[in-house]
């Protein structure tokens, strides 16, 4: 995962790396703010689900903008679902 420029942790109490793992955790995991909060704590970090609100507020967008998209690639599997459908007891 790429990380933004180091600028937008000035003021922050934590670490570049805490910050990061938070939101990562947040916004890749299906977690809560309060799970979020439990894994960090079970790792010795002691932070409150508020600011990992506020983190995920103010550094999801630019984690998402920084993290890019891989192009399209034709390929030559398709996937299809087979839908059969009855009209007046006829399949069609």
């Amino acid at each position: 995962m790429k990380k933004p420029p180091q600028s937008f942790y000035t003021r922050h109490r934590f670490p570049a790396e805490v910050v990061s793992l938070a939101v990562w955790l947040y916004f890749r995991l299906p977690l809560s703010l309060r799970m979020v909060e439990k894994m960090l704590a079970a790792r010795g970090i002691e932070v409150s689900y508020e600011t990992v609100c506020r983190w995920a507020e103010k550094f999801g967008r630019a984690y998402a903008n920084c993290r890019g998209r891989r192009p399209l690639e034709p390929s030559d599997r398709w996937h299809l679902d087979e839908v059969v459908i009855a009209i007046a007891g006829k399949r069609l």
